[in-house]
């Protein structure tokens, strides 16, 4: 049975509001519709009015920090992995898919998980669908990451990138 839309917000508004002590901090209006896997919430904090829909995976290590600006939208499946930093700013889309990470896996033991610097997303970013995004990175205000792309390298405010790696295709403005 599929449930209506309108339902399935209803439901993840009350379960967001039942989990709301888990979090470091959650703005008032965030709905989270149905996580895949919620997981160090001491660590996430998320800012008002946004909303988080269905097999999202927010993932905050000990010692990471996941943070979240206000108005920002997390499309179905998106994954957000923090060992060090992770920083998303306010009004920012994440499409369906997108990967954001801190982290790897060491050469030696693929069994061990370290940091692998902090991601800093502006405000107003737009990263495509199943676009990824590396730890080290920033991606400045306005910036526009194309579907698929893997971001390794900074982007500068207002760039479009896209590509694997992802590379300059022009600007916003």
């Amino acid at each position: 049975m599929t449930l209506r839309a309108g339902l399935r917000w209803h439901l993840g508004r009350a379960r967001t509001a039942a989990t709301r002590h888990r979090f470091a901090a959650l703005g008032p209006g965030t709905v989270i519709v149905r996580p895949h896997a919620l997981r160090g919430l001491a660590g996430v904090s998320i800012g008002r009015d946004c909303a988080i829909y269905e097999d999202v995976w927010l993932q905050c290590e000990a010692g990471g920090t996941l943070s979240i600006g206000d108005h920002t939208y997390l499309g179905n499946g998106v994954h957000l992995h923090a060992i060090d930093p992770v920083s998303i700013g306010s009004g920012c889309v994440l499409a369906d898919g997108v990967f954001v990470a801190s982290a790897d896996h060491d050469r030696v033991d693929r069994h061990r998980v370290h940091g692998s610097g902090p991601v800093v997303i502006g405000d107003d970013v737009f990263l495509g669908q199943r676009a990824v995004v590396l730890g080290g990175v920033t991606i400045g205000d306005g910036a526009t990451v194309g579907a698929h792309a893997v971001v390794t390298r900074d982007v500068a405010p207002g760039q479009v990138v896209g590509g694997v790696p992802a590379r300059p295709l022009g600007s916003t403005s």
